[in-house]
């Protein structure tokens, strides 16, 4: 018997192991076929007054990840309804994300397409978030069919807050990483059997784009970016994996709190809410592209990028630890919605009045001269 259990034990290690290595040889290979043919068909970043790297960047690297992501998924995973719809909405968002790069779209389609991709999750899919848990010491807070209209929201806004992360070299690679192992953490402290290939595919095929993007080691030349196909697409897996890990779906029973999946998107989401309360006080729209988002910030106080980037993500990590002790630890839900909350108005202040200051400072800066 125990012999029987070596052997399958042995099996399911060759599986995962061979899943996580034809996932990384496609995504490099995507990436190295891609690299020429991008800037013929204009899929690449150009500078501008808010860009300011240095020449045509192809924007590339959100298809990599998703091809490695699909065919790995297509021969090592289990098939199901469930599987196939989140890669029918992925698909669409890659698309429109890689029109969106080519073409610079307005908000208008790309908020349509977002919205669609949601009622997919939705509708097509029959998860949504409904269940808040026990966040007010009343007994859970459960809304019923009205979560369907509240997860279309919150798709779209976690799409959204990712592509508005991926400012900086790494970043939104790197939160995908920290909220994606999370979920793999959570899920195994609450179910060690759980199967956890899929977060760990997702994973590995982020690695070859973090190389092109920001190692020193990667050639001249071949530098690449995610593109808003690849944020979009991390946004969607994000939101699509809080769904099924907090809920209570026909695929199995939650993994985690909801609240808990406020503490392991902390970053992307606080700096979303951050810079459209910034906007709107401003009279701008919110959906104004700007330089006015943490990475920025940290840049325009003198902080080096790959600085920013490791600050940024170690501030990314503590608060999942933080969501992942309180799970752990099981503390009340309502003490950890209260200390979200309240770092989040800490965040959102001082980023206004950190942007303030800076501003006020340039304007003297210009009047002195």
């Amino acid at each position: 018997m125990s012999l029987l259990l070596v052997t399958f034990q042995g099996f399911i290690m060759i599986e995962t192991l061979s899943a996580l290595f034809v996932t990384f040889v496609v995504s490099i290979a995507t990436i190295k076929i891609l690299l020429p043919l991008a800037p013929q068909i204009g899929l690449v970043d150009l500078p501008n007054a808010r860009k300011k790297h240095d020449g045509a960047i192809p924007l590339i690297g959100g298809i990599s990840i998703y091809t490695g992501v699909l065919i790995a998924s297509t021969f090592f995973l289990e098939q199901s309804q469930l599987f196939n719809l989140y890669f029918i909405s992925s698909a669409l968002l890659v698309f429109i994300g890689t029109m969106d790069d080519i073409y610079d779209l307005k908000v208008a389609p790309r908020l349509i397409f977002q919205g669609l991709v949601a009622t997919i999750m939705v509708f097509g899919a029959g998860i949504y978030i409904h269940d808040f848990g026990n966040i007010f010491m009343t007994g859970n807070v459960d809304i019923g069919s009205y979560g369907m209209l509240f997860t279309i929201l919150a798709c779209i806004a976690c799409i959204n807050a990712y592509n508005m992360i991926d400012g900086i070299d790494g970043l939104a690679g790197s939160m995908s990483i920290v909220t994606i192992a999370s979920v793999a953490i959570l899920t195994f402290l609450n179910d060690t059997t759980a199967d956890l290939l899929l977060p760990m595919i997702l994973i590995v095929a982020t690695i070859p784009y973090l190389f092109y993007n920001v190692s020193t080691r990667n050639p001249r030349g071949k530098k690449i970016f995610m593109g808003d196909a690849g944020s979009m697409f991390i946004g969607l897996t994000v939101i699509w994996l809080l769904v099924v890990g907090t809920q209570e779906t026909y695929i199995g029973k939650p993994s985690f709190n909801a609240v808990t999946a406020l503490w392991i998107i902390a970053i992307p989401i606080m700096d979303m809410l951050a810079i459209m309360i910034r906007r709107v006080v401003n009279g701008d729209s919110p959906f104004k592209a700007d330089n006015g988002h943490i990475h920025h910030l940290l840049l325009r106080i003198g902080m080096k990028s790959r600085k920013a980037l490791w600050n940024i993500s170690t501030l990314s990590i503590a608060f999942a630890l933080i969501g992942i002790l309180g799970e752990y630890k099981n503390v009340h839900e309502s003490i950890m919605l209260i200390a979200f909350l309240c770092i989040l108005s800490i965040y959102c202040l001082v980023s206004i009045f950190a942007w303030r200051f800076v501003e006020h400072k340039d304007r003297n800066l210009l009047a002195s001269k």
